[in-house]
């Protein structure tokens, strides 16, 4: 299972009796793997500092779980095709995302626990707010790059009617440069090839015979070709179209042919370089996610990969990866950390709300083995902490008792601190 509950409740001195508790009870059922979770001593502050705390770290949270699944999804949208190795590129410092949660380790270089929690939580609140913001400015390029290629190949696909001509003519299919000639492009019905061949000539006055040739055909019909005097183009589109031949709005310009078409590369280099040439990294394996030199520049050109982080440009491992995606794998990465650190910070401040000071708690880990032991799950643990808050425990055990302002199921009620952690980012 991709889930997990991380609780806390009362320690004893050493901080191992609720996890010793937590362990005798779900072992008995085989409910859950248990694990504990070490969060730093923090610096308390005071009492409404950790009430404010309490409501800006539940945002925050909740602001970081939507960045990481957006981050997830892009991952899945820049990759396309390669759909199926998504999983194994979302990773967390450089491990699965479960091994990340299981072995948890606060990161004291980058939120040093002596800092008052107010400055930790804010440190926390401007990488996400960066990331979130370099996100949207490469997704928006990127999807912007994506339009325009797509409207390209349209002009490429399609039919004859509808479809862009530059990649079907040459330059020796037109008379070119004439003060009295032109060349026009007539789409013919398959059936009516016959007819065409025999009349096109005497449409209208001036037509040069013998002008005609195919050139292209799609399922409907093909593309011809025919040159007259350009006094008369006006009495051939006539002639032409009462005839059910579909005379084709083009005129041979080499300069506009080649900028279209050089236009259609490079938006397939660019796309390219944003994902497509990576597809060597992705068999390195998990690894690959660190940073390295591509040439070309990225959409949108931010300064840096990470958030806050210089560009590691000097490391060689995952070469040959998109821009894009590679940015969208390490800040990944970054996210999802910082987003396990704000769990850690939500668990220290609403224990020391909940069960006072000196700070004395012990947070603990769980993973419940099937989808299905979680109702029993809770039940226990409800059952083993229920003298935490009494209370609380009276009015969901006790349904004929009536406590004013307090309306609790069995599945709201938790006499611990409790948060829930989801990792199936793509459901």
């Amino acid at each position: 299972m991709s889930e997990f509950w991380l609780i806390s409740a009362p320690g004893d001195k050493e901080n191992l009796q609720a996890l010793e508790r937590m362990n005798t009870v779900t072992s008995k059922a085989n409910l859950s793997r248990n694990s504990k979770f070490t969060i730093p001593d923090f610096k308390v502050g005071t009492l409404d500092s950790l009430v404010g705390l309490s409501d800006e770290l539940g945002k925050l949270d909740a602001f970081a779980e939507s960045l990481i699944k957006r981050m997830a999804q892009s991952v899945v949208d820049v990759m396309e095709d390669s759909e199926g190795k998504v999983q194994e590129n979302l990773l967390a410092n450089g491990v699965d995302l479960t091994s990340f949660v299981t072995h948890f380790e606060w990161d004291m270089a980058k939120y040093p626990a002596k800092q008052p929690l107010v400055s930790v939580v804010d440190t926390v609140a401007k990488q996400l707010a960066q990331i979130d913001s370099d996100l949207k400015s490469r997704m928006a390029a990127y999807n912007a790059l994506k339009t325009a290629l797509e409207n390209l190949e349209k002009r490429s696909t399609g039919s004859l009617l509808t479809r862009s001509l530059s990649d079907i003519v040459s330059k020796e299919d037109f008379v070119l440069d004439s003060e009295y000639l032109v060349t026009l492009l007539v789409i013919v019905p398959k059936a009516s090839y016959s007819r065409w061949q025999n009349s096109y000539e005497s449409l209208s006055d001036m037509v040069v015979p013998r002008s005609t040739k195919l050139i292209a055909e799609d399922t409907e019909g093909g593309l011809f070709t025919v040159t007259l005097f350009r006094k008369v183009i006006n009495d051939f589109k006539t002639k032409a179209k009462e005839s059910k031949f579909m005379v084709r709005e083009f005129y041979y310009d080499e300069k506009e042919i080649k900028r279209e078409r050089e236009e259609m590369t490079r938006l397939l280099s660019d796309k390219q370089q944003q994902y497509h040439n990576s597809c060597v990294a992705l068999k390195k394996g998990p690894s690959t996610y660190r940073d390295h030199k591509v040439k070309g520049a990225p959409l949108g050109s931010p300064a840096r990969l990470v958030a806050g982080q210089p560009d590691r440009e000097s490391e060689g491992e995952g070469q040959g990866e998109g821009l894009l995606l590679r940015w969208l794998k390490v800040n990944f990465s970054e996210a999802f950390i910082a987003w396990i650190h704000i769990k850690a910070l939500r668990v220290f401040v609403e224990s020391v709300l909940r069960y006072g000071l000196p700070v004395n708690f012990q947070a603990v880990l769980l993973q419940p083995h099937k989808k299905s032991a979680t109702k029993r799950l809770r039940e226990v643990l409800n059952s083993v902490f229920r003298h935490l808050d009494e209370v609380a425990a009276a009015s969901t055990l006790d349904a004929s008792v009536e406590i004013p302002g307090l309306q609790l199921s069995n599945q709201d009620y938790f006499p611990y601190v409790y948060f829930h952690i989801d990792l199936g980012l793509l459901d």
